[in-house]
């Protein structure tokens, strides 16, 4: 099938598209800049560029003819409610124009559920309204509400690869730069995710779109990390044996403090209804590999 990701050259948007391009389907990478390092990067993994901006969608609307799934992958943080209401009308226009429907697979994440007081949450676990990132769980029921064929991802908390806009990749540079700080609760902790177990999810998804259409996967290890303790790891592995300081998560700005809470998550879901299964068991087990490949992907930027 033909695919257009949104989000191509972000940090997971690379890795999803190169392996739907692996897995036989036609990709289009939706970028601003296609003459960018990242883009001859996706056009060696067999991803064609096309040019456009998700916030002007006059510039992408002629890419949906003839395409029968749309990955995003991008919070536009300018607008992120009405851009993406956006793109659910223009898809139902497109839908209406052409007969057909498009399969759009929507990304939010684990930490649009908030504080919600319970140690493990699934798909079906509310989130608390009152989380700085609740509204992307409003998104997703006006998706649901729409009639178009969808399937929504919630991912844990990425690492591996270039790690680009990973909170591990933040770690790694605070331990370059020698001035690592953690935010918030030290008890809290994480579920995470490699970024090729998260695009092997979208692949599996987009094998047959029709049989998870309005379904909800959350996607992550099975690990129960206290997020204190990674961060050591992750820094030592990085060269740093110094101390970290503590500090209030407001501290570190909206996103910390959406995050500052146990966000533990159980992708019993997507094991039984996709056969997915992560083969990274966790960050923690080659803490040192992450490094390497962050730091070589920022020598190559």
């Amino acid at each position: 099938m033909q695919i257009l990701v949104i989000g191509v050259t972000g940090y997971a948007g690379r890795r999803v598209s190169a392996a739907l391009a692996r897995a036989g389907h036609t990709v289009l990478g939706l970028t601003r800049d296609p003459a960018s390092p990242a883009v001859r990067d996706l056009t060696v993994n067999e991803v064609t560029p096309v040019k456009g901006d998700f916030a002007v969608p006059e510039s992408w609307r002629g890419y949906l003819e003839g395409t029968d799934a749309i990955v995003q992958l991008v919070m536009d943080v300018n607008d992120p409610v009405g851009t993406d209401q956006q793109l659910f009308r223009e898809l139902a226009a497109s839908q209406e124009r052409q007969g057909r429907r498009h399969h759009l697979v929507y990304t939010t994440g684990i930490s649009c559920y908030g504080r919600t007081g319970l140690s493990l949450m699934d798909e079906n676990t509310p989130g608390n309204p009152e989380s700085p990132l609740g509204f992307r769980f409003t998104l997703e029921r006006e998706l649901a509400a729409s009639g178009l064929a969808h399937t929504v991802v919630r991912p844990g908390f990425i690492y591996g690869g270039p790690g680009t806009t990973s909170l591990s990749g933040q770690w790694f540079a605070a331990a370059e730069a020698g001035k690592p700080v953690f935010y918030g609760d030290t008890s809290k902790r994480y579920s995470w995710i490699h970024v090729d177990d998260l695009a092997d999810a979208y692949v599996r998804i987009l094998d047959n779109p029709t049989a998870v259409d309005g379904e909800v996967f959350v996607l992550a290890d099975d690990q129960r990390l206290r997020v204190l303790d990674v961060q050591r790891l992750v820094l030592h592995a990085a060269g740093l044996t110094g101390d970290i300081s503590l500090e209030p998560a407001e501290a570190g700005g909206a996103i910390q403090v959406a995050a500052d809470q146990d966000e533990l998550v159980t992708s019993a879901k997507a094991h039984r209804l996709l056969g997915w299964r992560p083969r990274h068991p966790s960050i923690t087990d080659d803490p040192a590999t992450y490094y390497q490949a962050w730091k070589a992907s920022q020598q190559s930027s």
